[in-house]
């Protein structure tokens, strides 16, 4: 029969466990052994265990620690866990900047001839005669020939032939991002599963494209059980003639396509990228199996062994494919290098561009010589700096975007997290300026239908940088996009706020010996800085006494006498009108229950201001 001892264990270090084992000693052996010297043998044995236990802490202590991103210290546990949260650490940051880019054409009939607008490719070689070796390429495609407000053209007269146009100088605007593109090709001889490479290049920033020697796309996924992603279609009559009209407001359509040829990304500890693939071939893949009674719920082979089975969404039928393995092909990875904090270069620093990707919008131009001249005539430059480049995530920085990226999810619980989504919509689908989102309202609920739903304004612009309704053909490429976001049980329902036009009428009172008009102008400068629609969302209120202390702040303004919101309606103007001077409680203008933003459509002729005496 076993003795009962009592065991303590609060020892955490080779102290603590060497004086438990001496007075273990003590305590249950004291006429068997009583020399503690440090000399004596029976010291030997207890240190020897003391050693032990002291070493055993410490690596138990070790791994505990290293188990959560908090306090793990280990590199490789770091990135490990990181992606076991849903982050990807970055090797590299690219900079950012803003390039216009110009070329010349001709005048016909006094007019620019567009058959000589060129088009430029997206991932254009962008360059610095003061800067070697950073480069930079154009994120979208630039197409003299279109032009809208969010992608405007800026025509202007270059050179004249005598009082007449001879040559016009077009401007276009692109975003470029500090990168150059680099590529490696992969042979895969017979099938294994989740076949993985290694990319040789330094500083990656991401994968540009992988095609196979077959001439197949395969497309990057967050994870190898994702067989949905976004595909882009250019939005032309043949493409979708339901939406074609609205394709100078929306230039691509997105859809959702299933792609079985997919694959995912890591970053290793050792700053270099891994690219795995699934583990399907083509006898055996997700996308050949429907789902059905015979393989999902009432026909599950296993019976009642597994009636408690929970089934994923991603992979509820029990595969092994997660996407095809290449096999006995060839693929061609291309991929971005580049960034850090060198690529922030100072503005005018870009100031060469690459040839290589340019193409005339038509086939056939009439005169080879103004072509050459054409082409001649390129040119970009930055107006602004380029920013953001940064070298790879720290440790730290993996920690603390990790438990950001665990908390966001990607999911869109909230209704900030919908209007959040819609405005970072990708421009080439159209471009939802203004949104809002709330919940539906229970007196606009259906009978029996629960308030799960919600409602999500959006706004655009015109051709003339207005705001409008938003087009059918952006709306459906917005329900497309939120789908692959949105919560199961939620309903969400695009709708169209209200604009309401507005004018707005001040007095004020100058000081002597003060210019009348150049304190007027001045006020309906800071008044139209004031309103400017960019600074303006839905349901937000006007706040007249902002309104006094800005023209308050004017120099020559004595004071500011009398300010009035007032409705504009009719021809060229919104066809909701409203009662501004109803709405206004406490000096406060305050917006409509149904979602709607103020806006002064004519900032140059609806702010009006006169001077007043004292």
């Amino acid at each position: 029969m076993a003795l009962k001892r009592d065991i303590k264990y609060l020892g955490r270090d080779f102290n603590d466990f060497r004086s438990e084992l001496i007075e273990y000693t003590k305590t249950y052996f004291p006429q068997t052994y009583n020399d503690f010297s440090p000399a004596s043998p029976g010291m030997l044995f207890m240190e020897q265990a003391a050693y032990i236990g002291d070493v055993l802490s410490f690596y138990l202590d070790n791994q505990i620690q290293e188990t959560f991103i908090q306090s793990a210290t280990q590199r490789n546990n770091i990135y490990e866990l990181a992606y076991m949260l849903g982050y990807k650490p970055k090797i590299s940051t690219a900079a950012t900047t803003t390039v216009n880019v110009y070329q010349t054409v001709p005048a016909s009939s006094g007019q620019p001839d567009f058959s000589y607008a060129l088009t430029i490719g997206s991932n254009t070689v962008l360059s610095s005669t003061t800067n070697t070796g950073i480069n930079f390429l154009t994120q979208d495609i630039v197409d003299f020939n279109f032009s809208s407000s969010e992608d405007p053209t800026d025509i202007s007269i270059f050179t004249f032939d005598g009082s007449d146009p001879e040559t016009y100088l077009l401007k276009k605007t692109v975003k470029a991002i500090s990168a150059t593109i680099q590529s490696e090709d992969f042979t895969f001889g017979n099938y294994s599963a989740f076949p993985t490479v290694e990319l040789t290049g330094n500083t990656i920033l991401g994968i540009l494209d992988i095609t196979d020697s077959d001439g197949n796309k395969w497309y990057e996924v967050d994870h190898l059980a994702q067989d949905m992603v976004f595909d882009t279609v250019k939005n032309t009559n043949p493409n979708d003639p339901n939406n074609y009209q609205n394709s100078g407001e929306v230039p691509y359509l997105l859809q959702l396509k299933q792609t079985q040829r997919r694959f995912t990304t890591r970053v290793t500890a050792n700053n270099t990228l891994q690219i795995q693939f699934g583990s399907g071939n083509n006898d055996n893949t997700d996308e050949d199996i429907v789902p059905n009674p015979n393989n999902v719920g009432l026909g599950l082979p296993f019976e009642k062994d597994k009636l408690t089975t929970a089934f994923s969404p991603t992979n509820f039928i029990f595969t092994n494919a997660y996407g095809i393995a290449p096999a006995n092909i060839t693929l061609t990875i291309r991929y971005y290098t580049g960034g850090g904090v060198a690529s922030n270069l100072d503005q005018n620093q870009i100031n060469t561009i690459s040839p290589a990707n340019v193409s005339f919008n038509t086939a056939n131009v009439g005169s080879s010589a103004l072509a050459q001249e054409t082409l001649d005539s390129l040119a970009a430059t930055n107006p602004n700096k380029a920013t953001g480049g940064t070298s790879g995530d720290s440790l730290e920085q993996i920690r603390q975007n990790t438990l950001s990226a665990y908390q966001n999810q990607l999911r869109t619980v909230t209704s900030d997290d919908y209007m959040i989504r819609a405005l970072s919509m990708p421009s080439l689908y159209g471009t939802v300026v203004k949104a809002y989102a709330e919940p539906e309202k229970v007196e606009d609920l259906l009978p029996g239908e629960l308030p799960s739903s919600t409602n999500l304004y959006i706004l655009s612009y015109n051709s003339t940088g207005n705001l409008t309704d938003a087009s059918n053909t952006l709306k459906t490429n917005l329900r497309t996009y939120l789908s692959q976001y949105r919560v199961l049980n939620d309903s969400v329902k695009i709708k169209d706020a209200y604009v309401i036009n507005i004018g707005v009428d001040f007095e004020v009172v100058t000081y002597p010996n003060y210019n009348n008009n150049l304190v007027l102008r001045e006020c309906i400068l800071v008044l139209q800085d004031y309103f400017s629609i960019d600074k303006w969302q839905i349901n937000e209120p006007i706040i007249l006494k902002d309104l006094f202390i800005a023209l308050d702040k004017v120099e020559g303004v004595q004071t500011v006498k009398n300010i009035t919101i007032n409705n504009k309606t009719g021809v060229n103007y919104s066809n909701y009108s409203y009662d501004t001077k109803g709405a206004t409680v406490n000096n406060v203008v305050y917006p409509s229950l149904d979602p709607m933003i103020f806006e002064v459509k004519f900032p140059n002729t609806d702010i009006k201001g006169r001077v007043v005496p004292l």
